[in-house]
């Protein structure tokens, strides 16, 4: 073999090496890529997969706090007196020919709203001539409180109004010898209120129990005077009578509601069967700043 042919012999085996080693070169920088992007596609897949459940999670999430703000949706507890008697209906005839002796039969009914408030007047005038007059003037008003979920529930409306017409009674200009005292066995609380009022007709006795039964506020009115020189009446009379038709009232309102006893025990929360359902109004409310105060009726009243 000659030494040129030999040359070539060596040049062509250099080649093929050489081919063969950029073969392997290629077909390894080629899998690279595909290492890559399989790396890439089992990533983004488990990044999806993340994704999915991160966003299962958030609509449970989202589910769950729709559940617990509808859960937490404001309640209260419905108010157990749901009606209230006719106001003039409230005594019987005995005990206003007790109170009122030269009264109408018939009371004179003032603004009223079925269910909701109303109250009824009686005035007495009897007339002995030269030897003086005796005078008497009665006044009963009824107040009922619907709970609502803004005000509370319709008992603790009642306990503040009961407060209230307290200090209504207690602050009436003029008034003089004032004294409170609770009464007992009237309602689940009631206070008597009593003071002298000097007027031009003469020296009036006036006495005035507020009484509260669940949700209904219970306010009796009596006043009395001699007149044209007679004497004055008996204050402690006048309050016994008071007391009298302010318990009457109040068995009135439990009969309107389906009890029969005047003197309910003072309830603890839910101790009365409420409605099924409490319809927050607040008619109630309004009314009681629409409704004059029966202390300053009274103050008027003569």
């Amino acid at each position: 073999m000659s030494e040129g042919t030999m040359q070539r012999r060596a040049e062509r085996d250099q080649g093929v090496q050489r081919a063969k080693r950029l073969h392997r070169v290629l077909v390894c920088a080629a899998a690279v890529p595909v290492m890559l992007i399989a790396a890439g596609c089992s990533s983004d897949s488990g990044s999806g997969g993340d994704s999915a459940s991160s966003g299962s999670d958030s609509g449970k999430g989202a589910d769950s706090g729709a559940s617990a703000s509808a859960s937490a949706a404001p309640t209260v507890q419905a108010a157990a007196y749901k009606s209230l008697p006719e106001s003039c209906g409230v005594l019987s005839s005995k005990t206003l020919k007790s109170l009122v002796p030269e009264a109408a039969k018939a009371g004179k009914k003032g603004t009223s709203e079925a269910g909701t408030r109303g109250s009824c007047s009686w005035s007495s005038l009897d007339n002995n001539g030269v030897k003086g007059s005796q005078f008497r003037w009665l006044n009963v008003s009824l107040l009922r409180f619907e709970s609502d979920t803004s005000r509370g529930t319709g008992e603790a409306q009642a306990q503040k109004y009961y407060a209230q017409q307290i200090q209504d009674a207690q602050s009436v200009a003029g008034a003089k010898n004032a004294k409170s005292q609770a009464v007992s066995g009237t309602g689940d609380a009631a206070t008597l209120v009593r003071y002298d009022l000097k007027k031009k007709e003469g020296a009036f006795k006036q006495q005035t129990v507020v009484t509260r039964v669940e949700n209904v506020v219970v306010t009796v009115d009596y006043n009395g005077a001699g007149l044209a020189g007679d004497k004055a009446p008996s204050a402690d009379t006048l309050a016994k009578l008071a007391e009298k038709a302010a318990k009457e009232a109040v068995a009135a309102v439990s009969a309107a509601n389906g009890e029969g006893t005047a003197n309910p025990a003072p309830s603890a929360s839910g101790s009365k069967a409420p409605s099924k359902s409490a319809s927050p109004s607040p008619s109630a409310s309004k009314s009681a700043t629409k409704s004059a105060s029966p202390s300053k009726s009274a103050a008027k009243s003569g």
